[in-house]
């Protein structure tokens, strides 16, 4: 991903946190704009950024938070707004099945720890440059911004994989069908020529023993008018 996508994700942290500074709680209009600001597509790939709470959260915290912002942004509570509401809504219910889910929930969480690993080893990296002298990056707000870019680019990058998977089984399912398609048609195509073939045998059949009656016919004929060539007497 480029700079550009780094930048987007890091502007959008900076938004976010300044209208959770002023609001803790946000408004149902504030939550519904938050998760359909745009680029939202990737930033909502994080399901613990939807519902607002820590990775290392319960899942009894996780069900809480989703109740609350359910009803927040539900259609029925904004009637005002309520085709943006109800897709809000869906972002919202879908990030808690991932996170009920233990099997996608620590999928979420490996690209998560991914990511601190790559901030960490950054970080690493600029200090022996610098013969371990303190750098910025690890202030605590700039730590916490390199972890929040990162770990989106990592849900994006996992994302695109997804889909280019997804294209790909697409063609792979849609190129065995045409095959299958082709190798029916070839199979209706023996059985008609069978079916026709075997259907005509008895018309052959006929044909041939009236042939061969007919030839058998001409031969006594021939046999019966035939006359044996006439004796010559000897001449002395």
């Amino acid at each position: 991903m480029d700079n550009s996508k780094d930048a987007d994700f890091e502007g959008f942290y900076n938004e976010v946190k300044a209208i959770e500074k002023r609001d803790s709680v946000l408004t149902p209009g504030q939550q519904i704009s938050r998760l359909l600001r745009p680029g939202s597509s990737y930033f909502n790939l994080n399901p613990f950024e939807v519902l607002q709470i820590e990775s290392d959260s319960t899942l009894e915290v996780a069900k809480t938070k989703y109740k609350r912002l359910s009803l927040l942004v539900h259609p029925d509570k904004n009637p005002n707004d309520k085709v943006r509401a109800q897709k809000a809504f869906e972002i919202v219910c879908k990030a808690w099945k991932i996170i009920e889910n233990e099997e996608t929930k620590n999928r979420c969480l490996q690209i998560i720890e991914e990511a601190k690993e790559r901030v960490n080893l950054t970080i690493s990296e600029k200090k022996k440059e610098k013969k371990n002298e303190s750098i910025d990056d690890e202030e605590p707000e700039n730590y916490k911004r390199s972890i929040y870019v990162m770990t989106m680019k990592l849900f994006a990058e996992a994302e695109r994989r997804r889909r280019n998977l997804e294209q790909r089984t697409m063609e792979e399912k849609k190129r065995q069908r045409e095959q299958e398609i082709e190798e029916e048609e070839k199979t209706a195509i023996q059985r008609e020529w069978q079916k026709n073939f075997d259907e005509s045998r008895q018309t052959r059949v006929d044909s041939w023993k009236q042939f061969q009656a007919n030839t058998s016919t001409k031969k006594i004929k021939k046999l019966k008018t035939f006359k044996p060539p006439r004796h010559k007497a000897e001449t002395r």
